[in-house]
């Protein structure tokens, strides 16, 4: 029996499973972020060790004989090597082949999670944002995962900013008015919305607490605010335009594609889910959008399986790189 483990290392959290080759989850680990761009080379590599560890504590000597590594932040070969070089210092890992160990930015594994194969286009707004697509030919496209300055167009962050922006040009009285207004004032229990500048700058909220308060703009959209619904159109058109862009770029155009989202953005009330839907079937009638069938670190058990089953599939081959 061969034994795979997934990884899906995240900014706030990494979590591990292990997979016999049936596709069954035998483990399951959790452990903090491993993203080593942010928190260190030592600290992502405790993370990522502790969550292998959880996983793999019901069986003793166990010899693994893959492992894919889905990580939030590598898209670039020099990352790749940096990973490379933590997965040989843990124990369990460091026999396994190097044909055998798949290292992968996060949406290729939310891809295959979510549809169940390595073909086809994730679409993940969570804080942020990023549109990574496969096709039959191993040709990838990534459009977005800029980083919340840069751009992140679509996700709860963005979606958040826009809102405090609108409800305080509408106090200006440069905007129409909008619920926001009292909105905000209620959820920071704040005197008037000027006070929203203290709580931004001085408090010094995180990108995490800003994009949190995303679901007061899908609230006020929800109940029909006029601001709130063209802040969300917007989203909507931002991540519409990002896929478009990688159907274009590696897809033929008429032939049929799976379309998967992931991230919290897509739980909104306002139906922005439904308004995604309808936009990208409105030109693409043959693409199906759909929920995920299973989660990302499912995704990187079956890589590291296909990697046993596949003499060709290469590590560069999985890299999130355009």
């Amino acid at each position: 029996m061969a034994y795979i483990l997934g990884i899906d290392g995240g900014g706030s959290k990494t979590v591990c499973i292990l997979m016999n080759e049936k596709c069954e989850i035998l483990g399951r680990g959790e452990a903090g972020s491993s993203n080593y761009q942010s928190v260190g080379i030592e600290a992502a590599k405790y993370s990522i060790e502790s969550a292998i560890s959880q996983a793999i504590i019901i069986r003793d000597n166990i010899n693994i004989d893959a492992i894919c590594l889905g990580l939030a932040g590598v898209g670039r070969s020099r990352d790749i090597e940096v990973v490379k070089k933590i997965i040989k210092e843990i124990p369990v890992t460091k026999y396994i082949k190097p044909q055998n160990i798949i290292i992968c930015h996060d949406a290729l594994i939310a891809l295959v999670g979510g549809i169940g194969n390595d073909v086809g286009i994730v679409v993940a707004a969570g804080t942020g944002s990023i549109v990574f697509g496969r096709n039959q030919q191993d040709e990838t496209k990534r459009v977005g995962g800029w980083g919340y300055i840069l751009g992140d167009e679509g996700g709860a962050y963005k979606i958040a900013v826009a809102g405090m922006q609108a409800a305080l040009k509408a106090y200006d009285g440069c905007e129409i008015s909008t619920s926001l207004v009292e909105d905000f004032i209620n959820h920071f229990g704040l005197t008037n919305i000027e006070e929203l500048i203290e709580v931004v700058y001085r408090r010094g909220l995180g990108v995490k607490e800003i994009a949190a308060l995303a679901p007061i703009v899908d609230n006020a959209a929800a109940e029909g605010d006029e601001v709130a619904n063209k802040i969300i159109d917007n989203a909507v058109d931002e991540l519409v335009k990002a896929t478009v862009t990688v159907i274009d770029g590696i897809f033929v155009k008429g032939e049929f594609l799976e379309v998967v989202t992931t991230g919290s953005v897509w739980k909104s009330k306002c139906k922005m889910w439904e308004r995604f839907v309808n936009c990208i079937n409105g030109d693409f009638p043959e693409v199906k959008v759909i929920l995920p069938k299973f989660e990302a670190v499912y995704g990187a058990g079956l890589l590291g399986l296909k990697s046993l089953r596949d003499e060709n599939f290469a590590i560069d081959k999985t890299s999130c790189q355009n």
